[in-house]
């Protein structure tokens, strides 16, 4: 393999990405597209299979309840319903209840841009433990999937 070859050429090479499936464009370190990334690997990071994981984001996407500002005016009930639209059924009240700590904590200490958070990490380590800090439900799996396809965009991303 060339070793000089970019993760972006490499992915394209081997395999698509899914922030790109899901119609996700991480070219550049846009807070909005960022944020849409990461609520989807949240989604696929739970122990369900990833058809559902990919369906309930497509209906969060076209509910437009894509950013954390979105999450915590849709509220708890509206998102048990988008979570069981998608086929999220079995951790619908779970998952509604920390997407919205987890918005709230995004807005509160990041002013709603995970790119502040990239920002004020020290490294690759401590950019995964303030991920996974965001709140209960932000393990290693959720927080590889997310970083691995950051790569090229943040230079602190290195799962």
């Amino acid at each position: 393999m060339d070793s000089t070859a970019s993760p972006r050429r490499l992915i394209e090479r081997l395999g698509g990405m899914y922030s790109r499936e899901l119609g996700i464009d991480l070219a550049e370190p846009n807070r909005a597209q960022i944020f849409r990334w990461f609520l989807a690997a949240k989604l696929m990071g739970a122990r369900i299979p990833t058809r559902t994981a990919l369906s309930t984001w497509k209906e969060f996407a076209r509910g437009g309840v894509d950013s954390p500002e979105r999450i915590r005016q849709t509220g708890w009930d509206g998102l048990v319903a988008i979570l069981d639209e998608g086929g999220y059924a079995r951790y619908d009240f779970s998952t509604a209840t920390k997407l919205l700590a987890i918005a709230g904590d995004i807005l509160e200490r990041y002013r709603g841009d995970l790119n502040v958070l990239h920002d004020r990490s020290d490294g690759p380590r401590d950019l995964e433990v303030r991920l996974m800090g965001l709140g209960k439900g932000i393990g290693p799996v959720t927080a590889n999937i997310f970083l691995r396809e950051m790569r090229s965009v943040w230079p602190k991303a290195d799962p």
